[in-house]
């Protein structure tokens, strides 16, 4: 693969940020690519591994050819990288910035901490793809008479969406905010990923067929049964929305809010939408804050946060602090549990480890700060251990527990798994109501943009041959 000698020769070099005394003065993107030379000699270090563990399902859910498009671009073949990586991930720009790539921890090479900068090299091929014009609409030669109804634009719905136009059905692509892009558009801050990168996305699906029907809540605002009576069928894709209840005393305190109001809030300013006349602005500016959980979300809070003034920031996480190092033997080709500080933390946040959060503290219905203790090894406060955090706004980033029941799903009437999600399998993606699929987050729980993409996909093929009986997209 590549150059036989490449991982002997060339050490890794990814991509740099800007200061982060720099990029907390504004929300876009601040990654500083490498130019093209650099990209081919870390396309190079692909080693010709007997089993590529990175384009695996413990390295890629998507099962994107790393070794093939690191091959095509080692010998300065763009075009065709940008055809292979197209085949198995509708949306590289999207994954090339925001996954965590896993694939990168199932390389070989990182057994040696040196793996191949997969991530980079993907978001090289997608916006090189962009700038030479390689990415067009793809219009299907026939239409097949199929109406399918898709409720969620976040990335399982576009890539199911996308995926069925091209197979020549109609597809309706129903999203109750005014924009495309799921929590991918008002999740994920703008300066991980700005938000053009969906905007033309969504100008070509449109340009295949796919229409969007925006400001439209389904189970709310547009009965559900209608979709089910109008199409010939219907995908979930809705997202899990639910956060977890941390169930801790004074989290009724102004200035203590879960983490998605606050994201989508500064995501609907960046992007120049106002905000619902029922909601107060949530802002850091001149504030001590305290964000309860360790996980990405958690990290988006952090960076907002600095950029919106914030006079500190610190982290509770209730785990303890990992290794600096995996023991690889035990854990590689598997996503390891080991120390990692995101751009965000690096921006200067303090980091408490083993601190559990035992309840907010106010004043005059005002929260002043969060009472915590350390940890033993179950996770249990220590007595004696009891500190307080000044805080003046808190956010519970802690992750979330299921999608929405009320309204859309309790209209649906489809069952659900043990942890409240929408009960489906992964071959067939059908839900326990006739006609009516589901798929991404909904459906498996919180998890991975990278997932939700594989989900929409092969719900789309599944979709495609319950309607067709055969089915020539991929899976």
């Amino acid at each position: 693969m590549g150059k036989v000698t490449g991982f002997l020769e060339y050490d890794r070099q990814d991509a740099k940020y800007e200061p982060a005394s720099d990029r907390v003065r504004h929300y876009r993107e601040f990654t500083l690519p490498l130019d093209n030379k650099d990209v081919e000699r870390q396309a190079a270090r692909c080693m010709d591994c007997g089993i590529p563990f990175c384009h695996g399902d413990t390295g890629c859910p998507v099962h994107n050819q790393i070794p093939d498009w690191n091959d095509l671009v080692y010998h300065q073949d763009w075009k065709d990288a940008a055809l292979n990586l197209h085949s198995t991930n509708n949306f590289p720009e999207f994954t090339g910035r925001v996954c965590p790539a896993p694939c990168e921890e199932a390389c070989t090479l990182n057994l040696e901490n040196t793996p191949v900068a997969i991530k980079t090299i993907e978001q090289t091929i997608a916006d090189k793809a962009w700038e030479e014009g390689w990415i067009v609409p793809e219009i299907p030669a026939q239409q097949t008479g199929k109406r399918i109804a898709i409720i969620g634009s976040g990335p399982a719905g576009l890539a199911a969406a996308q995926q069925l136009a091209r197979a020549g059905h109609e597809v309706h692509l129903f999203e109750r905010e005014p924009k495309a892009g799921g929590l991918l558009r008002y999740g994920i801050p703008d300066f991980k990923m700005e938000k053009h990168h969906i905007d033309r996305r969504v100008a070509q699906m449109e340009a295949e067929g796919v229409r969007f029907h925006y400001g439209v809540n389904v189970g709310v605002t547009h009965p559900f049964d209608d979709l089910v009576e109008g199409f010939d069928a219907v995908l979930l894709t809705g997202g899990s929305e639910k956060p977890r209840d941390p169930q801790l005393p004074g989290t009724n305190l102004k200035g203590v809010y879960y983490a998605m109001p606050y994201l989508i809030q500064q995501n609907r300013r960046n992007g120049g939408e106002s905000l619902p006349d029922h909601e107060e602005p949530i802002l850091a500016t001149g504030k001590h804050v305290v964000v309860v959980g360790g996980g990405d979300t958690a990290s988006d809070c952090v960076g907002t946060a600095f950029r919106q003034g914030a006079l500190s920031v610190t982290q509770l996480d209730i785990r303890p602090m990992a290794p600096m190092l995996e023991d690889k033997l035990t854990v590689w080709p598997y996503w390891p549990t080991k120390f990692r500080t995101s751009s965000s933390q690096a921006e200067g946040a303090e980091r408490e480890f083993q601190a559990a959060t035992l309840g907010l503290e106010g004043k005059n219905g005002l929260v002043t700060g969060v009472r915590c203790a350390r940890v033993d090894e179950r996770r249990k406060p220590i007595p004696g251990t009891e500190f307080v955090r000044k805080a003046e706004l808190v956010f519970i980033a802690i992750g979330f527990a299921s999608p929405v029941h009320e309204g859309m799903l309790e209209q649906a009437g489809v069952a659900f798994d043990r942890r409240g999600n929408v009960a489906a399998d992964t071959l067939a993606y059908r839900t326990s109501r006739d006609k009516v699929f589901a798929a991404g987050d909904m459906r498996r729980g919180q998890s991975l943009v990278v997932w939700a993409i594989r989900e929409g996909r092969q719900a789309a093929h599944a979709i495609d041959t319950w309607l067709m009986g055969t089915s020539l997209l991929p899976r």
